[in-house]
């Protein structure tokens, strides 16, 4: 079959031959109709990944839409290794998946999956946002930001702003219903100015954060008392510095998310509800589907952060 392969960890995954697989006791083939590219697919085809190292060879990609049995669609995000998501064929545990309601688009959903999940879950089960709390979504331009900003609306936050570096990104989270954009641009004391003036001068309640590096910094200096930032990207550095003051003063917590940590049925019931709102039109993620023969530039764009959500059609 066709596929995205890995054959080392210094470089990126080609296109080529993979054995199909074989099914176990347990064990499920499918038909993979779209599958996606995530920040999460570089770090474990590079070794790097603290939860996971493939064996090599593998096929690259941890989400997917399968095509079930039944000739219904399914999401799924935990293919049996050495199979990935971005092949024609991959195996999954049985029942490791979701299915999709009628009318939801496959490539929508995939936004609402590992991207999704990590905006939905980080407002939730770790800053267990409250009514009329105010959200920073940093990021807003990728897709967990676009999400994020989608989801504190839907989940009651009484203001939320997008932090983003380009216009593109910023004009995308003005349409998606932000109370205000704030440009991540400048010194991190010039950033956290921008977010109090967004703000009103009050400082976010809730932070989501992809990005970690500066913005991470300001958002900090920026929060109201008692505020959360959940943490769950490094797009904009591997470190953070912050003031001792601005952390114990304020009283504030930094909070570490993992979608690994989260139970297939916490994960299944998040996913149901933003299948939801793509299927009724409240969440709409940009997204671009290429070829699997693309394989290596979308992986150098994800890399650079696309600003959507990347997609690979594996028949393409």
């Amino acid at each position: 079959m066709r596929a995205a392969i890995v054959t080392d960890f210094n470089n990126p995954p080609e296109a080529g031959e993979f054995d199909a697989p074989v099914a176990e006791a347990g064990q499920v083939v499918c038909d993979v109709e779209v599958a996606a590219v995530n920040p999460v697919d570089l770090l474990i085809a590079s070794g790097k990944f603290y939860a996971a190292v493939p064996p090599l060879p593998s096929v690259v990609g941890r989400e997917g839409i399968a095509r079930l049995a039944d000739g219904s669609l399914a999401y799924f995000d935990s293919p049996v290794p050495p199979y990935g998501s971005i092949a024609e064929q991959t195996l999954l545990l049985e029942g490791a998946w979701r299915k999709l309601p009628e009318g939801v688009d496959p490539g929508l959903a995939l936004a609402c999956g590992i991207a999704g999940l990590a905006a939905y879950l980080s407002l939730t089960a770790r800053a267990q946002l409250t009514q009329g709390e105010r959200v920073l979504i940093l990021g807003a331009g990728g897709a967990v930001g676009q999400v994020g900003l989608v989801a504190a609306r839907k989940l009651g936050a009484g203001r939320v702003v997008g932090a983003a570096r380009g216009q593109r990104s910023l004009d995308r989270a003005t349409q998606l219903g932000a109370d205000a954009v704030v440009a991540l641009t400048g010194t991190r004391d010039e950033i956290t100015a921008a977010i109090l003036d967004a703000f009103g001068g009050e400082g976010p309640d809730v932070v989501v954060d992809p990005l970690w590096g500066v913005p991470a910094e300001a958002a900090v200096q920026a929060m109201a008392f008692g505020g959360r930032l959940v943490q769950l990207g490094r797009s904009a550095g591997d470190e953070a510095t912050f003031d001792s003051a601005a952390i114990r003063g304020k009283c504030l917590q930094i909070l570490g998310h993992t979608n690994f940590a989260n139970s297939p049925e916490e994960k299944g019931t998040a996913l149901d509800v933003m299948f939801g709102w793509a299927r009724d039109g409240i969440l709409d993620v940009a997204h671009e589907m290429l070829p699997l023969e693309s394989i290596g530039a979308a992986w150098a764009r994800q890399a650079e952060g696309p600003g959507l959500k990347l997609l690979i059609n594996p028949r393409g």
